[in-house]
């Protein structure tokens, strides 16, 4: 299972100090400046990499997963490497479905993945018809998928060091990748 570090080319983990608040002021121009193409390019090096590695199964699929702008890397990420990625997660990801000719949601839908979409009550109040998007263009491209918005649960509520943990919510959340990559992994 890949998780892209959204700030890898600058920062490594982690990226707050023990304890301390995720400095989102400061790390969201860091992420941004990774662009759709280099996402897309380093995906393929991680894959590539990993498919080096002798613990890992090259003829078994793989699964990738992403919280926050780490969900639209996972989305692209499968993409990228369609072959090799047979689920996507994202937890409370921002910015899967745009506009652009290149939104994330798109993206996705050039895999042949499973996917698990958790969305947070507050992201779907900004954005209510982003869950109908997703589900009729994976419907479109008959790709499985699980979407729900986790009521009570604020952007960023799976990471225990969250301000905003929910842990019965983050537990579910959790159950619900296992079962994901059961299925598509197994």
């Amino acid at each position: 299972v890949l998780v892209v570090n959204p700030f890898y080319r600058v920062k490594k983990a982690p990226t707050a100090d023990n304890g301390a608040a995720t400095p989102i002021p400061q790390l969201m121009p860091l992420a941004q400046a990774l662009s759709e193409t280099t996402q897309m390019t380093d995906a393929k090096a991680f894959i590539g990499w990993l498919d080096q590695q002798s613990s890992v199964a090259k003829n078994r699929k793989m699964g990738t997963q992403g919280y926050c702008m780490g969900g639209p890397i996972a989305f692209r990420t499968a993409a990228a490497v369609p072959d090799r990625v047979g689920a996507i997660a994202s937890f409370h990801g921002g910015g899967l479905v745009t506009t652009t000719p290149n939104s994330p949601h798109l993206q996705a839908a050039k895999t042949k993945a499973r996917l698990l979409i958790a969305i947070a009550a507050n992201d779907d109040e900004r954005s209510p018809n982003d869950k109908n998007v997703l589900k009729e263009t994976f419907e479109k491209a008959n790709l499985p998928a699980e979407i729900e918005v986790y009521a009570g649960a604020a952007h960023g509520w799976c990471p225990p060091d969250s301000g905003v943990y929910n842990e019965p919510q983050a537990e579910k959340a959790w159950s619900r990748l296992l079962a994901l990559y059961g299925k598509a992994l197994a």
